[in-house]
């Protein structure tokens, strides 16, 4: 069975980007536009992986992040941030923070390395 990762991102293009890198991969994708809808992304389809933007409208990356280290169901689903801006000190114990423009294969070695 497939692992599946949970892509939160507000920007459209970026989303159809990260579906065709993971999906070209093996992987199934779900997707949410806002961190709100993330979280009830996360708890219906409860992916392997997160990918995370910090960036966007509503609530910020960081304020999910949060929220989902005090689920105890979910706390421990691994973390890729995947931002434009500098947030290396926003989410400290994600597993990766990769700056946009991002290069696909280093995402990609860091999804193997950790859901394989």
């Amino acid at each position: 069975m497939a692992k599946k990762i949970l892509i939160i991102d507000d920007d459209p293009i970026i989303v159809d980007y990260l579906v065709d890198i993971f999906e070209d991969n093996g992987y199934e994708t779900c997707s949410a536009s806002s961190s709100m809808e993330g979280m009830e992304v996360l708890h219906r389809e409860k992916p392997d992986l997160i990918t995370l933007d910090l960036q966007m409208p509503e609530e910020w990356g960081q304020r999910f992040y949060r929220k989902l280290r005090k689920d105890e169901e979910m706390r421990d689903i691994p973390v890729i941030v995947i931002t434009g801006i500098d947030g290396t000190h926003a989410v400290k114990d994600a597993i990766g923070v990769i700056r946009k423009p991002f290069d696909p294969d280093k995402l990609l070695g860091i999804v193997k390395k950790t859901i394989g």
